[in-house]
């Protein structure tokens, strides 16, 4: 389901019914790896995740890093947040 090298790779799968009573496979969401902090960011009103990832990661599409670094799974959970951590710029 999903290439070798992904986090997802080895995590089992299981069978849940949707609202139509069929079976869908779904993965468990595996633990986020530890990456380190590079620093607080207190944030400011109109500022989104894509912001920060350009800022701090050099890169819009990397928000999803920021995400797993605070333990969210939907960027609304941050929306309201007066300070997030963000993760090391790689490479």
């Amino acid at each position: 389901m999903f290439e070798p090298p992904s986090r997802y790779a080895t995590v089992e799968t299981y069978n849940v019914p949707d609202h139509r009573g069929r079976l869908v496979e779904v993965v468990a969401v595996p633990p986020a790896p530890a990456t380190p902090s590079a620093g607080i960011h207190r944030t400011r009103q109109g500022e989104r995740l894509d912001h920060l990832a350009a800022r701090y990661l050099g890169d819009a599409t990397l928000w999803w890093r920021i995400a797993e670094r605070n333990d969210v799974m939907l960027t609304a959970a941050l929306a309201e947040a007066r300070e997030i951590d963000i993760p090391v710029r790689r490479g």
